[in-house]
């Protein structure tokens, strides 16, 4: 595995790569944990050489948030991509992502808003701009994001079909399965920063999810199943609860009926972290 930190030296890396076959890309931030080697592990599937980049990207941390606190462990990372079989880490420090003088930002409509783009203001065009960034300097033949971040997924899906980004009509954009651990939770670099009290409590959350799904498949109220369930996580040790809502998988509208093709879509708090989960209605 080549670990590239330079423009200059990846444009090079890049183009040896695809002279012999496709290139798939992996974006992380790194703190790498199970769901992003089931990442790598489909794009190795799908493609011949696979490219991960880590970069903590600052434009996507609001003023309050965990920028600074932010794992880095790049040491470890690069050892279990490496295992995995990755032919490329693209490391590159902040300057060379963002220059001096760096003045272009990326901003997405629609399914933006709403969801955690009430809630983090700014966030998704730091998350646009970052990814557009790393398409440009990759130049993958595909790319592969969690389904954890299902309006991230969404954004970046409608980055790149605005700004042609991919080829037409390719489905060049994967998103891949929510990877939990056992007791249900969804993986997260942000779960290392939960107590081991808090832990515990945290695993509340996807239970009570699917039991509001089925309470809504049964036939209950949609406002009072939601409602029913904000009150249950704030009784089991959340500090808040940002959003618990049922929309379109496809476009983020809300959904009115819930029924086949909506999500239920939820942003907790618990002890300074801020954990995020989606589930099928049904």
């Amino acid at each position: 595995m080549q670990t590239v930190t330079q423009l200059s030296d990846l444009r090079r890396e890049t183009d040896a790569l695809q002279a012999s076959g496709t290139l798939a890309l992996v974006p992380t931030m790194g703190a790498l944990h199970e769901g992003h080697l089931t990442l790598v592990r489909e794009a190795r599937r799908a493609a011949d050489h696979v490219a991960v980049s880590i970069f903590v990207n600052p434009r996507q941390f609001g003023a309050n948030e965990d920028l600074d606190a932010y794992p880095r462990q790049l040491a470890r990372d690069a050892a279990l991509l490496e295992a995995e079989g990755v032919s490329l880490l693209w490391a590159p420090p902040p300057g060379e992502v963002y220059p001096e003088g760096y003045a272009t930002n990326v901003s997405v409509l629609g399914v933006s808003e709403g969801l955690c783009g009430a809630n983090r203001p700014g966030h998704f065009d730091g998350v646009a701009t970052v990814v557009c960034k790393l398409f440009n300097q990759v130049r993958p033949d595909m790319a592969f994001f969690g389904e954890k971040d299902w309006q991230q997924l969404a954004v970046i899906r409608r980055m790149a079909r605005d700004l042609d980004l991919t080829r037409p009509h390719v489905d060049a954009i994967h998103g891949v399965a929510i990877v939990r651990e056992d007791d249900g939770l969804a993986m997260s670099s942000r779960n290392a920063y939960l107590s081991v009290e808090n832990r515990a409590i945290a695993a509340t959350l996807p239970r009570e999810m699917r039991l509001a799904i089925e309470r809504i498949g049964a036939g209950d109220a949609t406002g009072s199943v939601l409602q029913t369930f904000r009150d249950r996580l704030l009784d089991a040790g959340f500090d808040s609860v940002d959003y618990a809502e049922i929309r379109d998988a496809r476009d983020l509208a809300p959904a009115s009926e819930p029924g086949p093709g909506d999500r239920f879509f939820v942003a907790a708090r618990i002890g300074g972290t801020r954990l995020i989960d989606n589930m099928p209605v049904a």
